[in-house]
């Protein structure tokens, strides 16, 4: 039934293979709002057999709902990018809740100094400081970060860390002649137009700020506003392309999502998320958690939660295995907080001996054998991961 409704969609939208923002619709109403390296290919992957086990239970509810899928193309994925975070701000459909709500989400500020700074924040520290502009929420963390980094190759600004790389910044040419406090503003307006979605605004204000300076014989600067133009208009956001993993569906990809817990006698608990795909570690997917609501040694009530925060991001794709490390407590807290999300996915978990070195795989046992090698790999990912980030954490306290 989804194969059919999928192609008599896409022949009535006739869906094209470009970067955009697609809206599932229900006659007028935006229930969801998406964004897309490959516009036909992306919405194609809504209507797969298992939806379900990839994006989770209140996607297969959005997409049972939706009678209708519209577009909008854009000329690049950074464009799309951010395209997606201003609609999703502006129509605040039921199916992105989770985008306006959660303060952990990033965000791009524009400080009110008299030489503003670009920096990313998270959700949760924006009513603590007073700022120009923001923009968002971004759920897709990695590809903002890759992202503000090619805005900052077209129009160089300062950011949280300038005043102690300043040198190094100007040699890569990541901050302008800050004596040039004209033309540095100049920057930060156009970055403001540019997360506002208005690309062909800066290529007007461009070209007649580069005939003032052709005018004025400042062929340097004139010259510099060449450069923008022709980088506004020939974006190179390879690298969002392959850090599209959130909204990717490869049915041909193995992957296994391991889950540790590392505290000291119940203090500064973390956890963390690894993930492998087709036995490689795949690092730019990795991610930590601050444990919120567990105050003492309680290493199930952790992961507990660890899991339930990484399962509200419906918008990742899930993995066809979990791997915890533990016992049968830890295997039995995974599979409650599956069932509680309707979500089937196989858990495995690795004890270990007394020197904490991996002794046995429980769990489903044809996981087990038949991807042993990928297990132990992600395993040993997940505990260096999480300890690393734990050291850290105490390494902060104890400053404090």
């Amino acid at each position: 039934m989804q194969d059919n409704y999928f192609k008599k969609i896409n022949k009535k939208n006739n869906l094209p293979d470009k970067p955009g923002v697609y809206f599932f619709k229900r006659g007028k109403n935006i229930l969801y709002i998406g964004k897309a390296t490959s516009l036909r290919d992306r919405t194609k992957s809504y209507f797969s057999k298992d939806l379900i086990n990839t994006r989770g239970p209140l996607i297969l509810d959005m997409v049972f709902k939706a009678n209708n899928i519209k577009w909008e193309m854009s000329d690049s994925v950074l464009e799309a990018l951010i395209l997606e975070a201003n609609l999703i701000k502006k129509y605040q459909p039921y199916y992105n809740t989770r985008e306006k709500d959660d303060k952990s989400f990033n965000y791009v500020v524009i400080t009110a100094e008299k030489l503003p700074k670009v920096v990313i924040i998270r959700g949760k520290n924006l009513k603590k400081q007073i700022f120009s502009k923001v923009y968002g929420p971004f759920p897709n963390s990695s590809q903002l970060h890759d992202g503000i980094k090619i805005v900052r190759r077209i129009f160089p600004f300062l950011d949280e860390k300038s005043k102690n790389y300043m040198e190094f910044y100007k040699q890569i040419n990541l901050v302008p002649d800050l004596n040039d406090r004209k033309m540095y503003l100049q920057n930060i307006r156009n970055i403001k137009l540019f997360f506002s979605g208005k690309k062909k605004q800066i290529l007007r204000n461009l070209k007649k700020e580069m005939g003032i300076y052709s005018k004025a014989r400042e062929f340097e600067k004139a010259g510099e506003i060449k450069r923008q133009m022709f980088s506004l208009q020939h974006i190179n956001d390879v690298a969002l392309l392959k850090n599209e993993y959130f909204t990717r569906v490869d049915t041909n990809v193995f992957r296994i999502e391991a889950y540790d817990i590392a505290h000291m006698s119940g203090k500064n608990m973390v956890g963390a998320m690894t993930v492998v795909e087709n036995n490689n570690a795949v690092k730019n997917e990795y991610k930590k958690f601050k444990i919120r609501t567990q105050a003492n040694t309680n290493d199930t009530g952790a992961l507990k939660e660890v899991l339930e925060r990484r399962l509200a991001h419906t918008e990742w794709t899930y993995p066809s295995l979990i791997v915890v490390d533990g016992g049968t407590a830890q295997i039995n807290t995974t599979k409650a907080v599956l069932a509680r999300s309707n979500i089937n996915i196989p858990v495995v978990s690795i004890l270990k001996d007394e020197r904490h070195k991996p002794k046995a795989i429980m769990g489903d046992g044809k996981f087990g054998l038949k991807y042993k090698k990928e297990i132990l790999l992600a395993n040993s990912e997940a505990h260096r991961f999480t300890i690393a980030y734990h050291k850290k954490m105490r390494n902060k306290n104890f400053l404090k």
